[in-house]
């Protein structure tokens, strides 16, 4: 019998194996890219706590092994943003990354009051979803377009790198 795919909250425990998992999964961005100083590669396992603490993080373990994971945060004007949503490259193409995508969603749709950092005051009613990733990550854009995301802005950053930001309404 084989172990099924678990998605759960991720806690500071949660925080060594994530960064690792990024650091994997981030590589072929680097390639696609050319550039091995993107920020899910340079970032730090502090600044990933941090990101923990001031956020949800979600994980999906497949027994106790990390296999994907995804960070967002709510911001004062209701837009959730959502960063981060890495699989293990043996795990993709099987639709965990739409999972993910949709328990972290629901996580900010059904109960945005209780997003918000223990010890600060409650987030604002989500309004919108908002993320975003490379001009030639097709991958990631098909499934955004699938999960009903739109684009609504580009930002270029350098000669290789376009940003493409969707968002979709709550």
């Amino acid at each position: 019998m084989g172990l099924s795919v678990t998605i759960s909250a991720a806690d500071a425990r949660d925080a060594e194996h994530i960064l690792k998992l990024q650091y994997l999964c981030y590589q072929s961005e680097a390639e696609l890219y050319g550039d091995w100083s993107i920020e899910p590669l340079t970032q730090s396992l502090d600044a990933l706590r941090a990101e923990l603490e001031e956020g949800q993080g979600l994980v999906a373990r497949l027994g106790d092994e990390v296999v994907a994971s995804v960070r967002a945060r709510v911001d004062e004007d209701g837009t959730v943003r959502i960063a981060k949503l890495i699989v293990h490259p043996r795990m993709r193409r099987h639709g965990l990354g739409g999972r993910l995508l949709d328990a972290i969603e629901r996580h900010f749709a059904e109960g945005a009051a209780t997003s918000a950092p223990t010890g600060t005051e409650a987030a604002p009613p989500v309004k919108r979803f908002q993320l975003f990733t490379g001009h030639r990550s097709e991958v990631n854009l098909r499934l955004y377009r699938s999960k009903g995301y739109a684009q609504v802005a580009t930002r270029e950053l350098g000669p290789r790198l376009t940003l493409v930001t969707l968002e979709k309404a709550a």
